[in-house]
């Protein structure tokens, strides 16, 4: 990725550039969506087909496919078009986005829970619960960090674990987001263009109760059948009993507060002061917020113990893991997100087209399925913010005449991105994290396997009861 990064940055920083505009999405063929297919397939496939050239060059696979797409962009459009838009993603989208995982992964990682729990199915339905709950707190990737590592610790003297995070990225990383717009990013989105705060709390209660619900009976009856088998607990447990369930780490609590509080003040402040960074415009809150951000997590390094550190058994391999494969999704995503929002008159128009009424009224069936698919493999939050504009972009309207619609569209860009590892930030660091710590995660197909056979029949019953 070093080598992408300079590559890149030698062609925007070419003498005499000038910026050009956003790409025009209508006037792209669909071919410009091949190195992201590509690099989706990469992800789900070379896992299962060469673990160990993935494990050691997943880096240098991204790379290559990002690359597919950038060297014939500038070829085509221009270096001007080529630095405008790698700029965008990088510094708009990107690093954004980095940098709260980040400070969620770094910070979260510096609280142990002490004791040791025993992972019986109705403590694992416990934690799961309070996952959920966090999830819409502290957002669903601040609660999957917390609460991932004592819930690993919690079934580690359990032959069957998989399932369990499973169920937590189900549970904790995606649906539980659901209630407010520091849940998940397509509804701090919503936030940001108008919807009100709690707006999301009084219409998506319902249908998130029932989700998580359904999933946590579900899960239990799962969890009870291995739980009795032959077997299934281990001999001598990993984790040796202590006296007291307790945390060390405090401080870091202070520090998800003050995390959750800068995201908040950053969409509540309004500010016209704003830089400009190769063409793209970056707003004073926005800077403020990520600055603060990278504060914080010098702050959570510098002031953890060690002792913290080495019994979370924190590594920053995860975090590198994401970090390289969301940039190459972020780079490559580019001409989809454009041809998606060229609307009708792009190469996608039929998608748009779809969720649209013979008497030209949005339909919340198809923007929840439509919103939900989309959202499985793309970025949830411009998924949402496509289709936002595509019901008409009022967040007044929305909330009121349209509100099944903007319900349909929250759910299906929140619920669904746990269709996929790659639907949801959290879903690919769970997965990661449960990786390093022994607990054998199914594929990248396996996992949809998983959530074809479980989600989507609860999706369809949303379906039924809220959005015909």
């Amino acid at each position: 990725m070093k080598r992408l990064s300079w590559i890149a940055i030698t062609l925007i920083a070419l003498p005499g550039l000038a910026w050009a505009n956003p790409i025009d999405g209508s006037q792209l063929s669909k071919l410009w969506g091949v190195p992201f297919a590509g690099l989706l397939l990469s992800i789900a496939l070379l896992p299962l087909w060469t673990p160990t050239f993935w494990h050691h060059h997943f880096g240098k696979v991204t790379a290559a496919w990002s690359l597919a797409f950038l060297v014939p962009f500038a070829m085509k459009f221009g270096a001007g078009s080529l630095g405008y838009n790698f700029a965008h993603a990088l510094i708009a989208e990107y690093i954004p986005f980095i940098l709260l995982l980040t400070a969620l992964f770094a910070v979260s990682g510096g609280i142990y829970i002490r004791g040791n729990l025993h992972g019986s199915p109705g403590l694992n339905v416990v934690l799961l619960a309070i996952g959920a709950l966090l999830g819409s707190v502290m957002g669903t990737t601040g609660a999957s960090m917390l609460m991932i590592r004592p819930l690993i610790r919690a079934n580690d003297n359990r032959q069957h674990k998989a399932h369990v995070i499973i169920f937590f990225i189900f549970i904790v990383s995606n649906a539980g987001g659901a209630l407010t717009p520091l849940g998940d990013p397509p509804l701090f989105l919503g936030f940001l263009m108008g919807v009100d705060f709690f707006w999301t709390l009084k219409n998506l209660f319902p249908v998130t109760l029932f989700l998580i619900g359904a999933l946590l009976a579900l899960f239990y009856a799962m969890d009870l059948w291995y739980y009795h088998r032959r077997e299934e607990l281990l001999p001598v447990d990993p984790t040796p009993d202590s006296k007291g369930i307790g945390f060390d780490g405090k401080i870091n609590f202070l520090l998800l507060g003050a995390i959750a509080s800068l995201v908040l003040f950053s969409g509540l402040w309004k500010s016209d002061a704003a830089i400009e960074i190769f063409g793209t415009h970056v707003g004073l809150p926005g800077l403020v917020r990520d600055i603060g951000l990278i504060v914080i997590t010098l702050v959570s390094l510098r002031v953890t113990d060690d002792q913290v550190h080495a019994d979370n058994q924190f590594a920053w391999g995860p975090m590198q893991e994401v970090a390289k494969l969301f940039a190459g999704i972020f780079l490559t995503i580019i001409p989809v997100i454009a041809m998606l929002r060229a609307g009708v008159n792009g190469p996608f128009g039929a998608i748009v087209s779809a969720v649209t009424r013979p008497d030209g009224l949005p339909e919340p069936m198809m923007y929840f399925w439509a919103a939900g698919a989309l959202s499985s493999f793309l970025d949830n939050a411009p998924t949402y913010l496509v289709f936002f504009n595509t019901a008409g972009g009022d967040p007044t309207l929305l909330m009121t005449a349209l509100a099944p619609t903007l319900a349909a569209i929250s759910t299906g860009a929140v619920f669904m991105g746990a269709n996929s590892y790659i639907g949801n930030a959290p879903n690919l660091m769970v997965k990661s994290i449960a990786e390093h710590r022994g607990v054998r995660m199914p594929s990248f197909l396996g996992y949809m396997v998983w959530s074809v056979a479980i989600l989507i029949p609860l999706f369809l019953l949303i379906t039924l009861i809220w959005y015909r």
